[in-house]
């Protein structure tokens, strides 16, 4: 895969811009143009020359879920990635387990037929939420299509078959559904003229079957033997966690993998047999296939060595970028009741879980959170992750409650983050404080209002047992707030000096953490030099100082034979 240009050009905030979509990036983010590219606007099939741009199919899948983590991280790389000018850089639309419509095939684009397409590219986003109307006959035959999908392709990946077309979705007509559905948890406006006008590739294959195909295999063979994706117009396809997929011969694949969790902590993970079988299977596949590793954290590359000393050789490490969403900025302490109000989590009605306080009138309500939020300034600790045991949120409790009582009663905690798995536990400790308006939940919360609460909070606690990289303290950090982590590898290496250590397993460590942290002078000079070290600590995490690496590892693998 030997590309005619030695050098990719500097990243360009410019690059990837339709020219249509310049009004868009003037105006903000009103929606797409009534205007409709000519028949010849649509993508045709690839025509390779020495001298074009190298293509790169980036998987979107994590981008249809969440806020945070991954899914946040897929956003700013893809963004990132449409800025760098040498790329030519597409998505690549698979849900976990809805099966899509196929998009566009090459022969359909040849012919031109506008309407056509447009109805073929409306069925893909139909088919995110539901079966798209049709025949009888074509939507029982896809029925028994998705009842089968498994089976089918076990049979053909038995007997070489197992080849998946990639169909093609032109979002320039579907702006608003590009932006809102994939970008805009994540991006700032200025981002829309950039990312909302992208080519999708469209994989109809759900991203769970392909697993349980290559799972199946199992039973003949020592490595499992995934479907092959006919990728042979793409030059690097960047694959998030593990892929239950093979690639054609000519392009090389990049697994952008976060942690090695489901694996050497599966203990702590959802659907846990399930979970751990996917996750070594595909990377045990991937590893033999000859796959390159675009590693979080250097912690995460030693996990994955742990498992694979034989990726050494292709394995590099590229932390996360942080959003252009966080920054230093003065924040009026003023704002955090508001935010706490308009934020409450709501729980999970369909689950029966509740995690608020029950009143009996609206009056009664606005007393409690009258009587408890607003006054004197609210001070309070703040931990950001979802609800889940490898968080290690009963630590953080214990050892507030010890706080509040041996000398800080007015110590508030709140927490923000969706329920995740196992969290019955965690909520019944959270429970009473909840009822007392001590502890707060919160979900869904923006990043202009996260941004409030990381700056002034008394310090935010990252207190995981395990992480891949762990956002929440670089966002506050890029915040102007201070931290304090548990210490494991991976705090260390990308928090550095910037926070205050503690073992994950004892509260009394922690407990005389914060006492370090939040007492008198001496605690209020501690934090004010977290805060100095930390802005320096996160700048690392920029867009600017991560996308050149990206595109030096990309030269790298386009340079490559």
């Amino acid at each position: 895969m030997k590309h005619s240009s030695s050098t990719l050009a500097p990243v360009s905030p410019r690059a990837g811009v339709h020219p249509e979509a310049l009004h868009d990036e003037r105006r903000g983010r009103e929606g797409p143009q009534r205007c409709e590219p000519e028949a010849s606007d649509w993508p045709s099939p690839p025509a390779r020359t020495g001298h074009e741009r190298m293509r790169v199919m980036v998987e979107m899948r994590p981008a249809l879920e969440g806020f945070a983590g991954i899914p946040q991280e897929v956003r700013l790389l893809f963004a990132g990635l449409r800025r760098i000018d040498e790329l030519e850089v597409s998505g690549m639309l698979q849900t976990s387990h809805r099966m899509l419509s196929g998009g566009a095939s090459p022969r359909q684009l040849r012919r031109n037929n506008r309407s056509q397409l447009l109805n073929r590219q409306s069925k893909v986003i139909v088919s995110l939420a539901e079966t798209p109307f049709g025949p009888v006959i074509d939507r029982v035959a896809r029925y028994l299509r998705r009842k089968l999908n498994a089976l089918f392709l076990v049979i053909l990946v038995s007997i070489g078959l197992g080849r998946i077309r990639l169909g093609h979705f032109d979002s320039r007509l579907f702006r608003d559904f590009a932006w809102r559905t994939l970008f805009d948890k994540t991006l700032p406006d200025s981002d829309f003229g950039t990312v909302a006008s992208s080519r999708f590739r469209i994989c109809s294959v759900p991203w769970h079957t392909m697993h349980l195909a290559g799972l199946s295999t199992l039973a003949w063979r020592k490595v499992a033997l995934y479907p092959q994706l006919r990728s042979e117009d793409v030059d690097l396809f960047i694959a998030q966690t593990p892929y239950p997929g093979r690639i054609s011969p000519r392009t090389r694949m990049i697994v952008r993998y976060h942690d090695a969790i489901p694996v050497l902590l599966p203990h702590t993970i959802p659907d846990k047999s399930i979970h751990q079988a996917t996750h070594f299977h595909a990377l045990q596949a991937n590893v033999r296939a000859g796959a390159w590793f675009a590693c979080v954290s250097e912690a995460t590359r030693r996990d994955l060595l742990t498992l694979f000393p034989e990726a050494e050789a292709r394995s590099v490490t590229i932390h996360n970028m942080v959003s252009p969403a966080y920054f230093p900025q003065e924040a009026a302490p003023e704002k955090v009741p508001g935010i706490i109000r308009a934020r409450l989590h709501e729980g999970d009605a369909g689950k029966g879980v509740s995690v608020s306080p029950a009143f009996l009138t609206n009056t009664e309500r606005e007393n409690f959170y009258r009587r408890h939020l607003e006054g004197a300034t609210l001070r309070y600790l703040l931990v950001v992750s979802t609800i889940e045991p490898r968080k290690n949120h009963n630590r953080l409790v214990s050892a507030w409650e010890r706080i509040r009582a041996a000398a800080d009663p007015d110590l508030k905690l709140v927490v923000v983050g969706g329920l995740g798995w196992d969290y019955q536990r965690t909520l019944a400790r959270f429970s009473s404080w909840i009822e007392r308006g001590q502890l707060f939940m919160l979900s869904a919360v923006p990043s202009p209002d996260l941004r409030v609460l990381y700056r002034n909070a008394q310090v935010t606690v990252c207190p995981s047992f395990a992480e891949g990289f762990d956002f929440s303290g670089v966002e506050a950090m890029r915040s102007g707030g201070c931290v304090i982590a548990s210490d494991i590898a991976v705090h260390r290496e990308v928090y550095d000096d910037a926070a205050l250590y503690f073992s994950p397993y004892s509260t009394g460590a922690l407990v005389d953490v914060l006492a370090r942290a939040l007492e008198g002078e001496a605690g209020e000079a501690r934090r004010a030099d977290l805060r100095r070290r930390g802005e320096v600590v996160a700048r690392r995490y920029l867009p600017e100082a991560i996308l050149p690496r990206w595109r030096d590892f990309l030269r790298q693998m386009g340079d490559k034979p």
